[in-house]
């Protein structure tokens, strides 16, 4: 296959550096990306728990949520992936590995559509295809009426979890659902992230790409990851996780910061075999070890 092409694509308006949360200190930056139904706090249960020596975690607020809930906007994907290239320039951050939940997947892969020379990787967690999510009548009327109704936010995160869990964590999920969007914007972003197809502008990127799903999430599947991320992006792996659903924050968090984590750490695994590479076919490399002259295999 050769060399990605992305599709002509209008200018984007320049992006606005969103409010954020610092987590960790380490030398691997990523940027982390709440989903449709929370703020930044979304990752509140796994934080924990993350290797802060290893990596620096930055979590924005995207435009209506948390701190930036009366922040004006389009509330769309791509807008959203302005911003967070705004806020990597704000960090000093040239390259950077995205993580995002859900929707915020959605607007991980505007980044890597726009810029993916400084993605370093990406992980989608239960994460919206860049073609969208395709809704019967039925369906698009109980998100539709989310914005609005918080039955509707309770039904449908008691759905995507396989209505396995009690009341009083659903009804929190609700409670800071509520507690931390704007309406308005909650409704205009359903209409970005669930009926934009911008597949085209991401098939055939090289930038490493891990999705995580749970077993008990019955909208987006490890089958639809297999129809849409593992076709589109060359270099892409599936983990579902058995004992959760369309919330592995809050469901597994352990298990999902080791599925983060593990395949973040490969990025300096690769960097490291790929510099013994370029020493091996250096000037010393022809001294043989044990009566062999070794070079690394190609990756």
């Amino acid at each position: 296959m050769g060399a990605h092409v992305p599709p002509v694509v209008p200018p984007a308006e320049p992006g606005v550096v969103p409010p954020y949360e610092v987590v960790g200190d380490g030398p691997h930056p990523v940027i982390a990306v709440h989903g449709w139904f929370s703020d930044r706090a979304a990752y509140a249960a796994v934080l924990p728990h993350v290797d802060r020596r290893a990596f620096t975690y930055v979590l924005p607020d995207l435009r209506g949520y948390g701190e930036a809930r009366d922040m004006a906007g389009a509330y769309t994907t791509r807008e959203a992936g302005q911003d967070l290239l705004a806020l990597a320039d704000h960090l000093g951050w040239d390259r950077f590995s995205l993580l995002g939940h859900s929707m915020g997947a959605a607007v991980a892969q505007r980044v890597v559509a726009a810029a993916p020379q400084r993605v370093r990787r990406l992980v989608g967690v239960a994460p919206v295809p860049a073609s969208g999510v395709p809704f019967d009548d039925d369906q698009w009327e109980l998100f539709v009426g989310a914005a609005e109704r918080p039955e509707n936010r309770r039904a449908i995160i008691d759905l995507t979890t396989g209505s396995r869990h009690p009341d009083a964590w659903l009804d929190l999920m609700v409670r800071h659902s509520l507690d931390n969007s704007d309406a308005k914007a909650f409704r205009a972003w359903l209409d970005s992230w669930a009926r934009e197809d911008f597949h085209s502008e991401i098939e055939g990127v090289t930038v490493p790409v891990r999705v995580v799903v749970g077993a008990y999430d019955p909208a987006l599947t490890a089958e639809v990851m297999r129809r849409t991320w593992l076709r589109w992006y060359i270099d892409a792996e599936l983990v579902e996780l058995p004992c959760a659903g369309h919330y592995p924050a809050d469901e597994t968090p352990l298990e999902l910061v080791r599925a983060i984590e593990d395949f973040l750490t490969a990025d300096a695994i690769d960097a490291a075999d790929a510099a013994d590479a370029v020493t091996a076919v250096g000037p010393t490399a022809a001294t043989p070890v044990d009566g062999v002259a070794g070079a690394a295999e190609p990756r």
